[in-house]
């Protein structure tokens, strides 16, 4: 049992982007499928799948890598973790990487990424951002 669970998530799915794996598996929860379902909405990995295997129900996320075997995803970085909770409004919604990342944002709407936030006009907490 882990105390911040999309931590792990990031953790598990950075380790396996740099050392190249097609795929990493980790246990499921409607919160990590959202963040996988935002990933792949964005083309950060080709797809994902929950599957249950002896009892339990596992996520399992596919990479993406360019032709050259370089990884899709640069980085992952917690923003909001269970001792330090970050909370943005609409303003306060930042661009990540110029631009060229994402954040993704817990609202009252749901998971959402911050550009898709700061359409529908709505604050939350700041999970994660991906480059």
């Amino acid at each position: 049992m882990t105390t911040d669970p999309i931590a792990d998530l990031l953790t598990r799915i950075r380790n396996a982007s740099r050392a190249k794996h097609s795929r990493v598996d980790l246990p499921s929860s409607k919160l990590k499928v959202e963040v996988a379902r935002i990933l792949k909405e964005e083309g950060y990995v080709t797809n994902y799948k929950v599957v249950e295997e002896k009892g339990h129900k596992t996520l399992r996320v596919f990479l993406r890598y360019t032709p050259d075997r370089q990884p899709i995803i640069t980085d992952l970085k917690r923003v909001s973790r269970p001792g330090s909770r970050r909370y943005v409004a609409k303003k306060g919604i930042r661009q990540v990487v110029g631009g060229m990342g994402i954040a993704i944002l817990s609202t009252p709407r749901g998971l959402m990424t911050g550009q898709s936030a700061r359409k529908a006009g709505l604050g939350g907490e700041l999970m994660c951002e991906v480059w």
